[in-house]
């Protein structure tokens, strides 16, 4: 039998999921291919539409070893495993003689713990928890929660909280799952043999595809003990996410009630003296924390550097009584100390990374109006962690629908530890080789959709209100006739905006914030009239194709906050090493984040609109060409006159055919 070349397959793979194959798809599935052949790097920008998942699925099913895929959203995460795989490995079944397996692994918390659902959870005095399993018919939500987990821990296969519909809240998941530190190990728990998390660990050993999150990927890359199976070919989808889901991962924190947590679930485990010490230094970094201002500390005060001393010395002494004294008082005793075991170690590791004061970590106070204040230290860049830990043993494909910034891919290889485009490979063996392609996209950008940059309108400045771009936005928003997705920097300008069109217009104008995400998306999706405002999540988070979403509105370009520590620290970093730190960073943030956005507008073939962006830096600064370019092709005009005609008739047609 002669083996089914990968368009064959490809073809097989489209039809069986009812879709229609694109010529940038064949192109990626064969650029994706060759790349694992070669065992070299390769960075794809797909635009919506493209069927990017099948142009990386097909090739990688039909490479035979063990493959891993590492996505951003739940969203696609359960396309993949619930309806892309399976029908896939239907479709190229009889072609490849053989059945692919497939399994989805996440980290361990995102699983139902059997030993914490049944035995209880360790008490602790601020939570104030009865036990909702001994009361008849518990009245707190907490306790209704806990009791729908244990019915359903009866029924799941899986144990995986994205499984349980509706959802419940995060602190009655955290009271049946627990962390990798809190872990008592499948050899020392009653319940090992019958472990979700172990479960899904040994699926995903057998699987020869894997899905999995990229924070996940980012711990397996990081803590250097394996997490995921051995594979030497790595697929990341959204891949403009990887880079700020691996600094997340990468960033520690220390606040007041989690160093008091960790002391309280210490105390009744080690000996008095030992504990009282690690109360004393959480009392004086309470103390100190009090009257911290947000901001960087590019050094770090005396008074917090002896504070935190005290903290890692008094934990250090904890851990290590807690590896010998033994209480069988305590119920549960393995359970209880291993909780107690993990708080004090994460607080022991975070104050000596900030004690150590790496050149290569920033270090910043944050404090938030409900929570207080916190201290956090994360990586200046993970550029390298990156370059030696994810790209030195696999072959690794990046895709995504805006990874070319500028014209050209070097803006995000760079951030992935990658060297310019065509440059790897000359002297260093050690430098990765790569390559950038764009398949382009199955719409017709400058007939679908219209670029409007608001250029008569005054610069906008750092805080108070533009009551010329309410203006603007007002009247966009009635020549549209509503369908619109108002995109904004900030949550305060999204108020603003929100509550002046609600007193201007007589068009419903939903607010993020005001409803889970998913519920306003709803509401938008089905009202022709309505609008949503709002800021982060839906700039990359909203898919609404046809005509209830005609006009997308950006209120300014967004750029990080100039008092952002990270960005600013990296900005700084970029500056002092000879390079353009703004364009470095603040520029390729705000490209990705605008790239983002003006996706929201042509989601299908049919769609209609105009991308509104209401900063005139857009088209005078010297910067604004390098962002447009990084948008896509829409036809670009400034004539605010032509922008509503053209409105208005996009609403007219959509009536018309709505009529």
């Amino acid at each position: 039998m002669t083996k089914p070349s990968l368009p064959e397959l490809l073809h097989a793979a489209v039809t069986a999921v009812g879709g229609v194959e694109r010529p940038g798809q064949v192109t990626m599935a064969e650029a994706v291919a060759q790349a694992i052949d070669d065992g070299s790097h390769l960075l794809v920008q797909a635009g919506t539409g493209t069927g990017k998942s099948l142009g990386y699925l097909v090739p990688a099913l039909a490479h035979g070893d063990r493959v891993v895929v590492a996505t951003a959203t739940l969203a696609l995460q359960r396309q993949l495993v619930e309806r892309d795989l399976p029908r896939t490995v239907d479709a190229l079944h009889p072609q490849l003689r053989r059945r692919p397996e497939f399994a989805m692994l996440k980290g361990r918390s995102n699983y139902l713990c059997l030993h914490r659902l049944h035995e209880g959870v360790p008490q602790e005095e601020e939570d104030g928890l009865f036990d909702p399993f001994e009361a008849a018919a518990p009245t707190s939500k907490l306790g209704q929660d806990l009791l729908r987990l244990r019915d359903w821990s009866d029924e799941t296969e899986t144990g995986d909280r994205d499984d349980l519909t509706p959802g419940v809240s995060d602190r009655a998941w955290g009271q049946v799952s627990v962390s990798s530190r809190e872990c008592l190990g499948a050899s020392k728990c009653a319940y090992g043999a019958e472990c979700f998390a172990e479960a899904a660990r040994e699926r995903a050993k057998l699987a020869d595809v894997v899905v999995t999150n990229h924070a996940l990927l980012a711990i397996d890359a990081i803590e250097g003990a394996p997490v995921l199976p051995q594979h030497d070919v790595l697929i990341v989808d959204e891949a403009h996410e990887l880079v700020s889901r691996v600094t997340g991962v990468a960033t520690g924190e220390l606040t007041p009630g989690q160093v008091n947590r960790a002391v309280r679930r210490a105390a009744k485990l080690v000996d008095e003296k030992v504990a009282d010490q690690l109360q004393t230094a959480a009392e004086g970094f309470e103390r100190l924390m009090e009257l911290a201002l947000p901001g960087r500390l590019e050094e770090i005060p005396e008074d917090l550097a002896y504070a935190l001393m005290a903290l890692r010395d008094a934990a250090r002494a904890v851990i290590s009584s807690l590896g010998t004294t033994r209480d069988k008082s305590v119920q549960d005793e393995d359970a209880v100390r291993k909780q107690a075991k993990a708080s004090v170690e994460t607080v022991h590791d975070v104050a000596e990374r900030i004690t150590q004061g790496s050149e290569y970590d920033v270090v910043w106070y944050e404090r938030h109006d409900r929570f207080g204040a916190s201290l956090r230290v994360a990586p200046l860049s993970v550029s390298g962690l990156l370059r030696e830990k994810l790209f030195a043993e696999r072959s690794v494909v990046l895709t995504s629908a805006t990874l070319k910034l500028g014209g050209d891919f070097n803006g995000v290889g760079a951030s992935l530890g990658l060297p310019p485009e065509g440059t790897a490979g000359t002297e260093d063996e050690d430098v990765p080789v790569w390559k950038g392609i764009d398949v382009g996209s199955p719409f017709d950008y400058p007939k679908q959709g219209i670029l409007y940059v608001a250029r008569h309108l005054a610069t906008p400045g750092r805080e108070g209100s533009r009551g010329d771009m309410m203006d603007e936005l007002a009247e966009l928003v009635e020549a549209a006739g509503g369908r619109t997705l108002g995109l904004f920097s900030s949550m305060r300008a999204a108020q603003a905006a929100a509550e002046e069109l609600r007193g201007r217009l007589d068009k419903p104008i939903l607010l993020q914030g005001e409803d889970t995400l998913g519920e306003l998306i709803k509401n938008f999706a089905n009202d022709p009239e309505t609008c949503l405002f709002g800021t982060l999540s839906l700039w990359q988070g909203v898919d609404v194709p046809g005509p209830n979403c005609q006009l997308v509105v950006m209120d300014r370009i967004p750029f990080p906050r100039p008092d952002d520590p990270l960005m600013s620290a990296r900005q700084k970093a970029v500056e002092e090493a000879g390079g353009n730190g703004f364009m470095a960073v603040a520029a390729t943030h705000a490209a990705l984040l605008m790239a983002q956005g003006a996706g929201r507008l042509v989601r299908a073939t049919g769609d209609r609109g105009v991308v509104a962006v209401l900063d005139p830096r857009l088209a005078n600064a010297r910067y604004g060409s390098y962002l447009r370019a990084s948008l896509p092709d829409f036809w670009y005009t400034t004539d605010r006159n032509q922008v509503r005609r053209s409105l208005a008739a996009i609403d007219a047609a959509a009536k018309a055919a709505d009529a």
